[in-house]
């Protein structure tokens, strides 16, 4: 691990056991080091460790089994949604008031396995940050996003605490969504997700992960915890 590199350690963590992985250093179902093995191995903090594996578990790359450890999880499947959609809008059209707060904001580099999710080169610079969606002040999502900054190179916080982010998209550097992809999966909630959401930790949830593009410029990673007690979803088969 690179400590002098502005890729955040967790996230350099993550690449590496990606690539054991993906390279079959580790197998699926096969036991991976403890949190504390992984500590003398990187020579990392624990907190560092557990957010890297916290991640993974989301990322689907792992999964946990209480008293017995962490393990290498099996390939999943996902299904293809087909409605483009706004939370802002879709929360108007219900009748209901759209609100968000920006809770952090930040620019950080990105390393490989993230780069590749979102067509970049490792190091290139993403603004990520953090919101609370609500609806007529009840939190209902969670959302971390990536842009990347070479697109949206102006983007600020004020600016995602006073209009839409797809209207600050189209609106001042003329670029609009013009499809997207939609990840579902089965989740739970994280201490400081369910803090937020004003539920209970390790609660069920929704995770939703989205790639938004215009053409085939992918301008928006981003991934949601959605309360699993007020949403459901409808796929259109045809």
């Amino acid at each position: 691990m690179d400590k002098k590199n502005k890729v955040p350690l967790y996230l350099q963590l993550m690449d590496d056991l990606i690539k054991k992985i993906k390279t079959q250093q580790y197998l699926e179902n096969e036991k991976l080091p403890s949190e504390r093995e992984l500590c003398d191995i990187y020579e990392l903090s624990r907190i560092t460790i557990r957010q890297a594996l916290q991640e993974l578990e989301r990322e689907g790359y792992i999964y946990k089994l209480h008293g017995k450890g962490t393990f290498v999880a099996s390939k999943s499947y996902n299904q293809n949604l087909v409605k483009l959609y706004s939370f802002t809008e879709e929360m108007k059209a219900m009748g209901k008031q759209p609100a968000t707060k920006v809770l952090s904001f930040r620019e950080i580099a990105v390393e490989e396995q993230l780069a590749n999710k979102m067509g970049l080169h490792p190091y290139d610079e993403v603004f990520q940050f953090v919101r609370l969606r609500l609806a007529d002040g009840e939190p209902l999502m969670y959302e971390t996003s990536y842009v990347p900054k070479k697109v949206f190179s102006g983007l600020t916080k004020a600016d995602l605490m006073e209009r839409p982010m797809y209207d600050i998209f189209y609106d001042d550097y003329s670029v609009g969504v013009t499809k997207a992809i939609e990840r579902f999966s089965a989740t739970m909630t994280r201490e400081e997700e369910a803090v937020h959401l004003k539920m209970y930790a390790e609660h069920p949830a929704m995770l939703i992960k989205r790639y938004a593009y215009q053409d085939e410029l992918l301008i928006e990673y981003t991934v949601s915890v959605a309360r699993g007690d007020k949403f459901d979803y409808t796929v259109e088969l045809t």
